[in-house]
């Protein structure tokens, strides 16, 4: 059945390469419309056994597996801005105090650890808390190069969202004529492989947030869900109850970040670029 589906598929994607017929043949046209003309750009290539029988593979010109990443990238929801975002990217040397880049490498150290350890990690369900109570340190930079290997590397689903997104969402899910459900929407946060919840805490808890990012954790913390939590305050000093900070406390390795903002520095150095090139130096 599967083998016909993708013979299907082949078969439509031969009708731009395949001219009428003529005296009982079919006139070929110019392949080269193809970028890759084992699979005729569908992904797929089919092979033959020695036992005659025929099956189906991904094709070595990678398009199946480039199209399986892009909608893995595309369901993440990470910002435009730190999509192509990977640690090697993270430059810790940017910190102005010499403690703060001791931070960061080491920071550096335990994430590299934790993605080259994944299948561990994932079996265990532990992730990670990054916290510092300076705004633009880092943390969001951090983890979304963090998420962004994840995919890559592993293949695994990712969701990336802030706190106060997912409980608009939810409170939006509350309007009869939206088609997302709070079960579904929930369910979503609950069920993908790593989710990535970004400034943790900066809402005010109310009784029935409370409940909501309890249902999350709980579920996650039960199923050994992976959750990386990005935060301006330290888990003791959430205003969230112990139901919730107990769960992440036991899943999740905590990383003080610097208190330094790093859109500071980065707005000052750009500041100075722009006076030597104004100058007539060169950046």
């Amino acid at each position: 059945m599967i083998v016909e589906m993708i013979e299907a598929k082949i078969n439509e994607s031969l009708k731009n390469t395949i001219g009428p017929m003529k005296n009982g043949q079919m006139q070929k046209q110019n392949c080269m419309a193809y970028k890759c003309p084992i699979c005729r750009d569908t992904g797929i290539e089919l092979y033959v056994v020695d036992d005659g029988h025929e099956y189906a593979r991904n094709c070595k010109c990678g398009l199946w597996q480039r199209e399986r990443m892009n909608r893995m990238l595309s369901f993440a929801d990470i910002p435009e801005a730190f999509a192509g975002l990977r640690l090697d990217s993270f430059d810790t040397s940017i910190y102005d105090m010499a403690n703060s880049r001791k931070i960061a490498d080491m920071n550096m150290q335990i994430a590299n650890y934790w993605l080259d350890d994944f299948e561990k990690m994932k079996d265990r369900g532990m992730g990670l808390y990054m916290y510092s109570a300076v705004k633009g340190s880092g943390k969001t930079r951090f983890a979304v190069s963090l998420a962004n290997e994840t995919i890559e590397r592993y293949a695994v689903g990712v969701k990336f969202a802030t706190s106060v997104q997912i409980l608009n969402e939810i409170k939006a899910s509350w309007n009869s004529d939206t088609q997302m459900t709070e079960h579904r929407l929930l369910d979503e946060l609950t069920e993908v492989d790593v989710l990535v919840i970004d400034d943790f805490g900066i809402e005010v808890p109310k009784d029935w947030s409370m409940e909501r990012f309890y249902q999350i954790v709980n579920s996650r913390y039960i199923h050994k869900k992976i959750t990386i939590y990005t935060s301006n305050s330290a888990l003791e000093d959430l205003l969230y109850d112990d139901r919730i900070t107990n769960r992440i406390e036991e899943n999740t390795y905590q990383l003080r970040f610097p208190s330094e903002s790093v859109r500071k520095l980065l707005r000052e150095r750009h500041q100075a670029e722009l006076v030597k090139m104004m100058k007539g130096g060169v950046a």
